[in-house]
């Protein structure tokens, strides 16, 4: 009894292993590939603690807007171009020293790593969320 048991539930494992590594493949990966850049923009992402105000995919802090879906609010997604000039000039903007809005600071950031940040960004935009953030404003 023991021995079966056993056995049903590894066999029950690896079944359910097996279905969830096919459906992070199929169903839950993003729609451009993983590239260079795109790795170099999250170390960026990362390096600047972009997290601890923003929010992406609805996981981070909620005091700066959702950037999972900015490059579709911006009109840019498909231009990685037009992405990176969008992106570089709202942080070239920053902090805007409007009275009584929450201001961004400014990071000294280099042409390379804009351009890799505006890819992070696009990569992300692009990742199958199952319909999240439930607006287009995050």
């Amino acid at each position: 009894m023991f021995y079966g048991g056993s056995i049903f539930f590894v066999v029950v494992f690896v079944a359910l292993t097996a279905q969830s590594h096919r459906h992070i493949v199929d169903k839950a990966t993003a729609g451009m590939p993983l590239t260079e850049e795109v790795r170099l923009g999250k170390h960026v992402w990362e390096r600047n603690s972009c997290i601890n105000c923003h929010t992406l995919h609805g996981e981070g802090a909620y005091f700066a807007p959702e950037v999972g879906n900015v490059m579709t609010r911006w009109g840019v997604l498909d231009d990685p171009e037009l992405a990176y000039e969008m992106l570089d000039g709202w942080m070239q903007a920053q902090p805007s020293g409007i009275e009584g809005r929450r201001q961004m600071p400014h990071f000294e950031i280099t042409e390379e790593e804009m351009r890799a940040l505006a890819e992070f960004l696009r990569w992300a935009d692009q990742t199958d969320t199952q319909n999240w953030p439930p607006n287009d404003a995050g």
